[in-house]
């Protein structure tokens, strides 16, 4: 069986630590789809058109990965992309008791064929979020380590105006 999974999230922006576990998804999966969330009360840095140019730009090294938006309610759009697995990244103990919670939930909403699967980031990106990311560059901080080169060139650029 063909597996079909996604990776959804705001990304704003996209993380180093996004990208390991897209990677290591891709792996894993025959198919991985970056689901870039629109949530209209959430104040973003980028627009949803930036975003999704940005992770297309990161992932464009990994032929089994695109990129979609993801818009409304989350289950409507695993059921009805049909998708065998959502995958949530893990940093720590503190995303456990959140996405336990989410993943949960989701098993009521979710078509019978659909699992959650836990990737726990690398010990190397397990500090990293993207509010962190956007204090440190947006303070003059060196952003290399936090995000992708082409992510880090857009802040700068964004933030340079």
């Amino acid at each position: 069986m063909k597996t079909k999974a996604l990776y959804a999230g705001s990304f704003d922006p996209l993380t180093l630590g996004h990208l390991d576990i897209i990677e290591r998804a891709a792996n894993i999966f025959d198919e991985v789809v970056i689901g870039v969330v629109i949530n209209l009360e959430k104040k973003t840095m980028f627009t949803f058109e930036e975003r999704m140019d940005m992770i297309n730009e990161a992932v464009k090294h990994i032929d089994n990965v695109s990129v979609d938006m993801c818009d409304g309610l989350l289950a409507d759009y695993v059921n009805n992309n049909e998708f065998n697995v959502v995958i949530r990244g893990l940093r720590g103990m503190s995303d456990f008791d959140s996405e336990q919670q989410m993943a949960q939930l989701h098993q009521h909403l979710y078509n019978d064929k659909t699992e959650t699967v836990f990737l726990i980031s690398d010990a190397k990106y397990a500090f990293i979020s993207s509010t962190m990311a956007k204090q440190v560059i947006s303070l003059g901080g060196d952003g290399s380590c936090l995000v992708p080169p082409c992510v880090l060139d857009k802040m700068k650029g964004r933030l340079d105006k």
